[in-house]
């Protein structure tokens, strides 16, 4: 019997695995340029956003430039860790498929 890795559910959603694959290419990123990146919602993007800050894949900093918000995006160690895990066991179905 073939064993497969369990897939993380957190970065098994589509938005969530999509701000972290912009996030593990640039490093830090601005809220706007996920939005244009992934065509979410703000507010959908908002709430993805705060779930992987609380699972500390991504850590989240709040400023203002010219008196409007600005939020940056950093992806974290453990985040990349989890990114790599993840596409490592995604190559792990596809090799025994």
């Amino acid at each position: 019997m073939v064993m497969f890795e369990e897939l993380d559910p957190l970065l098994h959603s589509q938005l969530r695995l999509a701000i972290m694959s912009v996030l593990i290419s640039v490093e830090m990123a601005e809220f706007n340029h996920l939005l244009e990146k992934t065509g979410a919602t703000r507010g959908n993007l908002s709430v993805q956003i705060t779930k992987l800050s609380e699972a500390g894949y991504i850590k989240v900093d709040k400023a203002f430039r010219k008196n409007y918000p600005l939020t940056t995006c950093h992806i974290t160690p453990l985040g990349i860790e989890a990114f790599e895990k993840y596409v490592n066991a995604l190559k792990g179905y596809l090799d025994r498929g």
